[in-house]
């Protein structure tokens, strides 16, 4: 490369991913913290390449952008970003495919724990010098032996699997995508309809994408249709879960507990009744903010876009679309 490539680097990233473009001369970068939709358009018209973390590129911008060839997305949902206009741009979208399972993996088993074992009542209950009454509270849950049902296997649905069976439960999966040799050969058991299997499930994990098929999968009629010590716990998307229907579902005991990393819309709004629900454990879409994860996703931010330029992107780490 001759010509210095201009990289925008929306929402900044572990300097350890600023670095490496820092130290190739083949790339100007500026890191963009004022993400107001005005001021991406003034930015990206002459930019060569992008990285996004969390914010909506409306298709407005991406149309004002006529030197981009690559997005390279800070994580692994793409659902921020306009995939018809990027095809038809022919700008290729990557992610960072291999940086955050671990991390969102631990983060569901430690709210499927803090759920199952009462974290939050046993804290409480010392704190507020009521040890005296722990025989009176209700009674925590045990998830070994228990159906564990993960629907969506891909990366962070494998990296889960290892820590389930660590804990002697049954997984099933469910992903129309992946052979049942494949989910065999890492200890589990395909299932091929969700919805007729929901009811012998003690915990579902959710981790597909947000899509036709997926929005409000779980509703009123699922919840209702569940065992009353089930836990949900979704670290994939919102809008897969009804948020409304889910109170609902926890307000009438139809099910024990919720974890929600994500929501319909972030941040919730202020009068979300999962809110002021006790029986819901909630986190601020944070399942991949580990120290070593965010580096890890930074430093591949920033290769995906050094391997575009220099012709050695692997193509799983590119979005086929459609």
């Amino acid at each position: 490369m001759t010509d210095k490539k201009k990289i925008l680097i929306i929402q900044p990233i572990h300097k350890a991913g600023l670095q490496l473009l820092e130290n190739n001369s083949n790339f100007d970068f500026e890191v963009i913290e004022n993400i107001e939709i005005e001021n991406l358009k003034l930015k990206i018209k002459n930019c060569d390449g992008i990285s996004i973390r969390t914010k909506k590129i409306p298709s407005e911008v991406i149309q004002l952008a006529q030197k981009l060839k690559i997005i390279s997305r800070h994580g692994v949902g793409y659902d921020n970003i306009d995939l018809k206009l990027c095809k038809e741009k022919n700008i290729t979208i990557a992610i960072t495919a291999n940086a955050n399972a671990a991390a969102v993996s631990e983060h569901v088993m430690f709210m499927l724990l803090s759920i199952a074992k009462g974290k939050n009542m046993y804290d409480n209950t010392v704190k507020s010098n009521n040890f005296k009454d722990r025989s009176n509270l209700p009674k925590a849950l045990e998830i070994w032996n228990k159906n564990i049902l993960i629907a969506g296997f891909g990366r962070i649905g494998q990296a889960l699997i290892k820590r389930c069976l660590g804990f002697e439960m049954n997984v099933f999966v469910y992903d129309p995508f992946i052979s049942s040799n494949k989910i065999q050969s890492l200890g589990g058991t395909k299932i091929e309809n969700l919805k007729k299997e929901v009811s012998n499930m003690d915990v579902i994990s959710l981790h597909m994408p947000l899509n036709e098929n997926s929005k409000n999968l779980i509703n009123y009629d699922l919840l209702k249709s569940m065992k009353k010590n089930c836990i949900i716990i979704n670290a994939s998307r919102g809008g897969i879960v009804n948020e409304k229907d889910l109170n609902k579902a926890l307000d009438e005991n139809l099910i024990f507990g919720a974890g929600l990393d994500v929501f319909e819309k972030e941040p919730p709004d202020s009068d979300n009744q999962l809110l002021n629900n006790d029986k819901v454990f909630l986190s601020p879409h944070t399942a991949s903010f580990t120290e070593e994860c965010m580096k890890r996703m930074g430093i591949e931010t920033a290769e995906n876009i050094i391997d575009f330029f220099d012709g050695n992107l692997k193509d799983s780490k590119i979005i086929d679309i459609k």
